[in-house]
């Protein structure tokens, strides 16, 4: 038989692992890390990947590397997306929102455009028109 305070032990156990799993994806997958004006950044596409847990561009900006996050791969796709549509070395602007640390080259797009087509991965957040 168990004792009650091992059962106790392993309850706030679990409660505490589950927290601290929730915590993480919620930062993950939230905004709090962004800068809350609207962001533009044209350069070159270096590198594309559609994949969890968000599709990715990195852009060359003038000699800057930057790291464009998108949505993840489904919603990406479901806005017309994919690894088709773009190819490395094509010309591209993302619209949303810089990371806070400007020392960071990073930002989440809400809208790409390229080849002339835009993809809205997060429509309900564009800019005002």
């Amino acid at each position: 038989m168990q004792s009650p305070f091992n059962q106790m032990r392993r309850i706030v156990l679990v409660a505490a692992l589950t927290l601290a799993a929730g915590t993480a994806a919620y930062a993950h997958h939230g905004w709090s890390w962004t800068q809350d004006d609207f962001f533009e950044l044209k350069g070159k596409i270096t590198a594309i990947y559609i994949g969890n847990p968000h599709a990715t561009l990195d852009v060359d900006a003038q000699g800057e590397m930057w790291r464009v996050e998108m949505a993840p791969p489904a919603r990406t796709i479901a806005a017309g997306f994919t690894e088709e549509v773009a190819k490395i070395g094509d010309q591209v602007t993302a619209i949303g929102h810089r990371s806070r640390d400007e020392a960071e080259k990073r930002m989440k797009a809400v809208r790409i455009s390229v080849g002339g087509k835009s993809y809205d991965v997060y429509p309900d957040r564009l800019p005002p028109a």
